[in-house]
């Protein structure tokens, strides 16, 4: 995944581009990013604009708000939907505040009313 962040974040690259976005101390090996790459083309998740020689630019398909979008529905259905035990985790975690849930609040109150109008 961190590949496809690293493509993301910083518009089309080379493999060896994305392995460098990576610290040094903690840089993944060109082909551990070859494979994640090449499967995240494989899931229509990256794609390649250009050939540069011998080698493939690779860019984003899908934008970073689709890709979370995918990975949070995927997470709520290995819980089966529910997201109670998930906000549970987070809260009991300290990952989500209390002004988090307010402004939840406001999202749902926002979407209740959307729904009567």
């Amino acid at each position: 995944m961190e590949a496809g962040r690293a493509c993301r974040a910083g518009g089309a690259r080379s493999i060896r581009e994305i392995q460098e976005t990576f610290p040094q101390k903690n840089r993944p090996a060109y082909t551990t990013i070859q494979t994640t790459v090449y499967r995240l083309e494989g899931k229509k998740a990256a794609r390649r604009v250009r050939k540069v020689g011998n080698f493939h630019i690779f860019d984003a398909a899908i934008s970073r708000e689709a890709a979370q979008r995918s990975l949070i529905d995927d997470l709520l259905a290995l819980f089966g939907g529910r997201t109670q035990p998930v906000l549970a985790h987070l809260i009991e975690s300290g990952k989500v505040t209390l002004a988090d849930i307010k402004e939840a609040e406001k999202t749902l109150r926002k979407l209740a009313k959307q729904d009567g109008a």
